[in-house]
């Protein structure tokens, strides 16, 4: 416990529940869907509508050893090769062994995915992997249907959710073990302005970070809000450094921030080439796999080349596809680029890379526990030691499928030990003045520009140490207008996401500094070997209740326990 709280107002109403999901994408209506099933009242918060998540926004597909001659053992390996050496391989054997079955209920649950001409799945292939074995929907919208499909199923049982509410902070009883959350709806539903939802059991699926950078293919809700509540709750987090950037998105230019359009892994997996502006191929003898490489070697043969020929980007050349290929197979892509005046048919994709996936995130073990009882977490807001040093393409909708209904079996489980009420006290009171200042909504571009400059895809010690000074800058002119002054940033969803951004940068800069190697998706220009000797290990981080951050490293590249034996 940190004692360390967001600034609001005290919550005006409460509901209790059995558990509370925080978010809507796969992960979180699947842990809902199976908490309710279990017989568990459940609520499901989530900061826009059920269907805004980063679920929908997919669209590659899920992986899954479910083609002929397939089996979870091939992929396994592929997915220890991309992690580089630090995946926790329990956990990946987990992943690719009850992944199918898992895939299979989510077709049960409604998820229509796209057939071949025999009528089984129609399987594709991504980067890092060796087969077919990506389910996809709606040729290039996987992501939509499943979300689709959740959303329905949960709509249809009546469950409980509040909408359009942003999680604020962890509720904890006397002895530190999860009572429930804040949360501040925004103005309309049942609720209005700051309450509360009193459970013993608490979910965070609240997505990603990529909102930390200046562009990223993430959508504008991904602001490390969950990451940034469970450092609040004393909570360690691990492999924050290893950021994923996303080798080939739409490039619009380079002034363009926010969310930025993908281009699918799924398009090189079907042939597409990556070319320069000569229409030279380079990724051929960079890897045995070219342009199906991990996406941490893709990513960096981009930026090699377009610092070599001082290019904003490269391209991507499917134009062989043929029109009615990118009409059937990747209607989305088509769309988007030629939304943005680009036809696919005709010419060359500009691509370049942008933030996309947290391989890191809130340290969990197998069955979802963090290290705060009776918190969870699944997803990319979890680190469960899947990923590794780098995310294999389309294991993350997985992961969250599994880890979710694993979550789901344990709270299930804990509630017929007798354990759940158990521990569901009273929280204890919120601290009467603020514990932590708010930061003005403006900061939020400030706080983009500092990470994409020393934090992105490039990085050494002197790059990290600027970024950890200016970040601190911030935290402490905000600190001392509070202390100093009694003045903070108004309350409102605004404030709270940029306070919560700086959080989670200021965690990833320490992480991200402390690994002297390059090795999967972090790429440090002054270490650019891979350290097996003093680095096959994690980096974790905690948050101490004086805000500084306490940053370790694991002994082995397998994750210690989560929770001592009492309270498991």
């Amino acid at each position: 416990m940190t004692g360390i709280r967001l600034h609001a107002p005290a919550p005006g109403w409460s509901i209790a529940a059995d558990v509370v999901v925080v978010g809507s994408g796969i992960a979180g209506l699947t842990a809902a869907l199976r908490c309710e099933a279990a017989g568990l009242r459940t609520v499901v918060v989530t900061k826009a509508r059920l269907d805004d998540g980063s679920t929908r926004w997919a669209q590659g597909g899920v992986a899954a050893a479910l083609g002929e001659g397939d089996t979870p053992g091939q992929h396994l390996d592929d997915t220890l090769v991309a992690g580089a050496g630090l995946c926790d391989e329990e956990a990946v054997r987990i992943l690719v062994t009850e992944g199918p079955d898992a895939v299979r209920r989510l077709i049960a649950t409604g998820a229509r995915f796209d057939a071949s001409a025999d009528g089984g799945l129609e399987l594709t292939r991504e980067g890092g992997h060796h087969r077919r074995r990506i389910v996809h929907a709606g040729g290039d919208a996987t992501g939509a249907e499943i979300s689709r499909a959740l959303v329905e199923a949960v709509r249809a049982r009546g469950m409980r959710t509040i909408e359009n509410a942003l999680v604020l902070d962890l509720l904890t009883d006397a002895e530190g073990r999860t009572a429930g959350v804040t949360l501040h709806v925004m103005g309309e539903g049942q609720h209005d302005g700051v309450g509360a939802v009193h459970a013993p059991a608490v979910v965070l699926a609240t997505g990603g970070m990529g909102q930390v950078f200046s562009a990223t293919t993430n959508p504008a809700v991904s602001t490390g809000d969950g990451v940034a509540l469970a450092l609040r709750a004393g909570a360690e987090v691990s492999d924050l450094e290893f950021v994923q950037f996303h080798p080939t998105v739409l490039f619009l230019g380079a002034d363009a921030e926010g969310q930025q359009p993908l281009v699918s892994e799924a398009v090189r997996g079907e042939g597409a080439h990556l070319v320069d502006a000569d229409g030279v191929r380079f990724m051929q003898g960079q890897h045995e796999l070219a342009e199906l490489a991990p996406r941490d070697i893709v990513a960096k043969a981009i930026l090699r080349r377009m610092q070599e020929q001082d290019a904003e980007h490269m391209f991507l050349d499917a134009r062989h596809f043929g029109a009615e290929m990118w009409e059937h197979r990747f209607p989305t892509i088509l769309a988007a680029c030629r939304a943005h005046g680009i036809d696919p048919v005709t010419e060359p994709i500009p691509v370049a890379p942008a933030a996309h996936h947290a391989s890191g995130g809130v340290r969990t073990d197998s069955h979802g526990r963090t290290t705060v009882p009776g918190l969870y977490a699944c997803g990319e807001v979890a680190c469960t030691g899947v990923h590794g040093a780098n995310r294999l393409a389309s294991n993350s909708l997985l992961e969250g499928l599994v880890y979710a209904e694993r979550i789901a079996a344990d709270i299930a489980a804990a509630r017929a030990a007798g354990s759940l009420h158990a521990r569901a006290a009273h929280p204890i009171a919120s601290p009467e003045q603020p514990a932590h200042p708010l930061l003005p909504p403006e900061a939020r571009f400030t706080i983009q520009r500092i990470m994409t400059d020393g934090a992105g895809v490039l990085r050494s010690a002197a790059s990290l140490a600027q970024a950890a000074d200016r970040l601190r800058q911030l935290h402490t002119e905000a600190r001392e207008a509070l202390d100093d002054h009694g003045k903070t940033a108004e309350p409102g969803v605004d404030a709270w996401e940029t306070t919560n951004l700086l959080c989670v940068a200021r965690a990833l800069v320490a992480a991200a500094a402390l690994r002297e190697e390059t090795r999967g998706c972090h790429w440090r220009e002054d270490h650019p070997e891979r350290d097996d000797t003093n680095w096959r290990r994690h980096v974790v981080v905690r948050l101490a209740p004086d805000r500084t951050l306490a940053v370790r490293t694991t002994d082995t590249a397998d994750f210690p326990p989560t929770t001592r034996p009492q309270e498991q």
